[in-house]
């Protein structure tokens, strides 16, 4: 018997979580450490760091747009899983894997026609704009990798094999470790590449992830059927995907969109903000990944004992999630409050710049616990099957509080460090909704 539906809660919420969590931190390791070793390339350190925070909102997107469709995957799998249903699941995976194929096509020509129109919108500096079109190129024609390895993390997770999907992440984590400085500063033979370099470094650890994903899945996933048959896409499993996983892929995308305008908003500022808010919010990925880590864990959890009607169960999926989850934010919001001048000076940039990136951690890690208590919210209306409730929390969160006020921050505040104050607030905004949202999910489902 599949063991969400008979291990202790609070036990298979750890046992599942703590993999996924890992697993989420060390995906938050691809960008943290392009930018450590990009803000070390002699006389350019802080025009590179500006590119990587211009391409990033991209980046954001491609992971949006797999992590998304990996949510429909995952609930639906896990779902058909609890009915029983071998056929369904099998044909839900197979169109899985489909739809990371033709998502990559799509970022392969963004890649090969869009990247200088997008950087342009967002800055005038040459240099900045030459580097930033180095560094995408490579990520977005070489996307299939990250595309793919998220599919099968979610096929794996899905089926509760969370060890074997850390596993993939950690081989990619540490090959792209090891490869950044090789790569960007020529090291073991290699040509010295710098920013591409940290490119490379990123696609053949996501390469990485991906082949050993496959391998697992393909091993490992015996409760489905491996057919190329399976591979055909089919109208009713693909619209089942999306029911649930695209507002979900809004949700994320909303955050690529908040990064960008953000960026923008920034921009009119200096340079300086972009580049200090870009640091910051990869600083961030730490804290916020290791929650979205265990909201992987909860949702298939949540929706496999949603597809067997067991409410007690349901309920405890629901308490353990949200008081895990929020644990996490606390840990992380501490952590970072007493270590920001630390952690800020890691990055070899600018004094300025390093200051104000002190300044947005002080000031934005005040709303991680709304935060966390939002992320945790969104996965059970996802598990439940109220997709649009979390998109309606996401768009609070990210764009109708954090971007006006942001904009009004810039344009009319003193103290233009103000502007960091926007994101807290919407945070707190987006809690007072998805508490009253929740109140009312319990009551029709009586839990």
């Amino acid at each position: 018997m599949n063991k969400m539906g008979v291990m202790p809660v609070k036990k298979l919420m750890l046992s599942m979580g703590v993999p996924m969590i890992f697993s989420m931190v060390l995906q938050a390791l691809y960008n943290i450490i392009d930018s450590y070793f990009v803000s070390k390339i002699p006389d350019v350190a802080d025009e590179a760091m500006n590119a990587l925070t211009l391409a990033f909102p991209i980046q954001m997107l491609m992971v949006a747009i797999g992590v998304g469709t990996g949510v429909g995957i995952n609930a639906i799998l896990s779902r058909s899983l609890g009915e029983g249903n071998k056929k369904k699941a099998s044909q839900i995976a197979g169109n899985a894997i489909f739809l990371g194929i033709c998502t990559y096509c799509v970022f392969l020509l963004f890649g090969v026609f869009g990247i200088p129109l997008y950087l342009k919108s967002q800055t005038e500096n040459q240099m900045v704009i030459g580097l930033g079109k180095q560094y995408l190129s490579i990520c977005t024609i070489l996307s299939f990798g990250v595309m793919l390895n998220m599919i099968y993390e979610k096929l794996l997770q899905a089926t509760g094999k969370t060890m074997q999907s850390t596993i993939a992440q950690m081989a990619g984590a540490i090959t792209n470790i090891i490869l950044d400085p090789v790569m960007i500063f020529g090291l073991a033979g290699f040509p010295e590449l710098g920013i591409r370099g940290a490119a490379y470094a990123t696609v053949i650890g996501q390469i990485v992830t991906m082949v050993l994903g496959a391998y697992f899945h393909y091993k490992h996933n015996i409760e489905l059927e491996h057919k190329l048959y399976y591979l055909k896409p089919k109208k009713k499993v693909i619209k089942g995907i999306y029911m649930v996983g695209f507002p979900a892929i809004l949700m994320q995308a909303l955050m690529s969109f908040m990064t960008y305008g953000v960026n923008i908003i920034l921009g009119s500022v200096s340079g300086s903000f972009v580049t200090a808010y870009g640091v910051y919010y990869k600083i961030q990925q730490f804290v916020f990944f290791a929650a979205f880590g265990l909201n992987n864990a909860l949702i298939p959890i949540l929706a496999f004992n949603y597809g067997r009607e067991d409410k007690k169960r349901m309920k405890e999926s629901i308490r353990y999630g949200m008081i895990d989850t929020l644990i996490i934010m606390a840990i992380g919001m501490i952590g970072l409050e007493f270590c920001a001048n630390l952690i800020s000076g890691i990055f070899a940039l600018s004094p300025e710049i390093q200051a104000l990136c002190t300044t947005a951690i002080h000031i934005i890690a005040v709303g991680y616990l709304f935060a966390g208590a939002n992320i945790a919210y969104q996965g059970i209306f996802q598990a439940l099957g109220y997709g649009i409730h979390s998109l309606v929390i996401s768009l609070i969160r990210l764009v109708v509080v954090a971007l006006p006020l942001a904009w009004l921050f810039v344009r009319y505040a003193d103290n233009k460090e103000l502007v960091f104050w926007a994101f807290p607030i919407a945070e707190f905004a987006a809690l007072i909704v998805a508490v009253i949202m929740s109140s009312k999910i319990k009551r029709e489902k009586n839990i």
